[in-house]
């Protein structure tokens, strides 16, 4: 027992410093604790929530653009459904939507990077040639393009953002992946005869994901916006689907009679994207002791 409490000893030491260092700062305080909130109402909006066709169902034309009151707090939209609920319901669609595109491009990268990375020579050649076709087009450019091509929906939008993101995450590993290689542990573990499967798994992925997670946090909130742009054009969620970007692009018809039903979709996606930048930030204070504040 004394042995394995004094294994874990060091690592429940970073873990606290990691917290102490992640929490010194408001913001980033503010942000997590705002973050937490989006992920209960993604997670637990089903149970209390209506769904989204008993809200569909509930709408009333008499009802139709009636500004925020104690009875609808974000307003009703065109329709006459409640506004607030619609927005807590895209909650759910924009955080599960952003963190499927970022799970499967991290994936994706970092198996890609880690290969091509440790193995070099022709196969690295090949994936990183690949990688700098797709990174030389801009990512919301590249999603509108493979969007438009697959045709609009919100299904066809989340791979076309897998497609966009995975070749960044591709990058970092590889060259995170070449300097590990050198090291002295994977030198060992190669001259044992260790297999290139055990090794990549053990040694190389496990010391590349620090910059892996700060830009993970970083593109949540982007994948979000990105998703919410295709929607907003058209090529991502159709209607009655409450996702953000739809119901802003929705909204236009009406901005200038019912500026709440553009105002609270987009306050939405505003704070979403802020909150998952600022603990973006606040991660890479913790992996980068360059980018410390004392």
């Amino acid at each position: 027992m004394s042995s394995f409490v004094k294994l874990m000893k060091p690592k429940i030491n970073r873990f606290l410093n990691s917290v102490y260092l992640l929490q010194r700062n408001g913001l980033t305080r503010l942000a997590i604790i705002v973050a937490i909130l989006l992920v209960l109402i993604a997670i637990f909006g089903p149970v209390f929530l209506p769904t989204v066709s008993e809200v569909n169902n509930m709408a009333d034309s008499s009802a139709s653009l009636l500004p925020p009151s104690g009875e609808h707090w974000f307003g009703t939209d065109e329709l006459g459904r409640d506004l607030f609920l619609r927005v807590m319901l895209g909650t759910r669609i924009s955080l599960s939507a952003g963190v499927i595109t970022i799970a499967a491009a991290t994936a994706i990268g970092v198996a890609l990077g880690s290969a091509a990375g440790f193995f070099g020579g022709l196969l690295d050649d090949v994936i990183m040639r690949i990688t700098d076709m797709f990174l030389g087009f801009p990512s919301l450019l590249l999603a509108m393009a493979i969007a438009a091509f697959m045709g609009p929906s919100l299904r066809n939008a989340l791979i076309a953002c897998i497609i966009s993101w995975w070749p960044s995450y591709t990058r970092i590993v590889r060259n995170q992946a070449i300097s590990v290689r050198e090291k002295q542990f994977v030198k060992a573990s190669v001259a044992i005869g260790a297999p290139p499967r055990f090794i990549i798994l053990k040694h190389i992925i496990p010391n590349c994901l620090a910059p892996v997670i700060v830009q993970v946090s970083l593109d949540i909130g982007n994948v979000i916006m990105t998703l919410a742009s295709l929607s907003f054009l058209g090529l991502g969620a159709q209607s009655p689907t409450p996702e953000w970007g739809l119901l802003v692009s929705t909204s236009r018809n009406y901005f200038l009679n019912a500026w709440w039903y553009t105002i609270f979709p987009g306050l939405a996606i505003f704070i979403t994207v802020l909150v998952f930048n600022l603990i973006g930030d606040g991660l890479r204070e913790i992996f980068d002791p360059r980018t410390r504040k004392n």
